[in-house]
């Protein structure tokens, strides 16, 4: 844990799960709201608590960097589904990637979770970071943020918006960050026209947030430090 937080309390109304209609909203309104909220993956071996520090937004099939962009395939269904759930997918035959659908069922969006502080859970988080030199790495980019995690194709399709706490995700009220201090800028990784757009966006002075990076030319990666192609 960074400065030993642990604002896990129960009774706090910060633990409030986000209902539905927050996500059923146009993703450039639900992006930055996003920043400040808990992130909670539950599963056998204990619980993880992320406030979220950094993501991305991808407005699907208007967004030329989006997976969603030529339309609905097998791989891209869940973002073309209800707002409120998981959307996973695999990439580089690597390493996993989370994001959260949003607005209405039927036209695809969603938010990609680049990076977040361990609150909760930091234990758990580095057996499964080793590599990380300090807390603050442990999900500094969207692969150790899914690494540390434990996100992998299971939870694709998740709900969100759950009251039950054993569920596997769930995302809370948290700690909203102040509009203030909120910064935005070109997406990592985003290269053709999609770059243009500035839907990165990210907790001014968070020492979780990761790096931004330009697009390089696609080839394969060997690193959870890379970055792929987006939500």
């Amino acid at each position: 844990m960074i400065a030993g937080r642990d604002r896990t309390r129960r009774n706090d109304p910060s633990h409030t799960p986000l209902p539905r209609s927050f996500f059923d909203r146009p993703v450039l309104e639900v992006a930055p709201q996003l920043l400040g909220r808990y992130l909670v993956r539950t599963s056998d071996e204990g619980c993880i608590v992320l406030r979220l520090t950094e993501v991305e937004a991808y407005a699907g099939e208007a967004d030329p960097g989006s997976h969603a962009f030529r339309g609905l395939t097998r791989r891209n269904a869940s973002m073309f589904g209800p707002p409120g759930h998981a959307y996973v997918y695999f990439i580089y035959g690597m390493w996993f990637s989370l994001n959260l659908v949003c607005g209405a069922e039927g036209h695809a969006s969603g938010v990609l979770l680049r990076a977040g502080e361990v609150i909760t859970g930091a234990g758990l988080a580095r057996a499964r970071r080793p590599k990380a030199r300090k807390d603050a790495e442990l999900a500094k980019g969207p692969a150790r943020l899914a690494t540390a995690l434990d996100v992998d194709k299971s939870l694709n399709g998740t709900d969100l918006c759950g009251v039950d706490e054993s569920a596997p995700l769930r995302v809370l009220t948290g700690e909203p960050v102040q509009q203030k201090q909120v910064r935005s800028g070109p997406r990592t990784g985003v290269g053709g026209a999609g770059s243009v757009h500035p839907w990165r966006y990210w907790a001014d002075g968070d020492p979780t947030v990761s790096p931004y990076r330009p697009h390089q030319p696609r080839r394969r990666q060997s690193s959870l430090d890379s970055d792929g192609p987006k939500v």
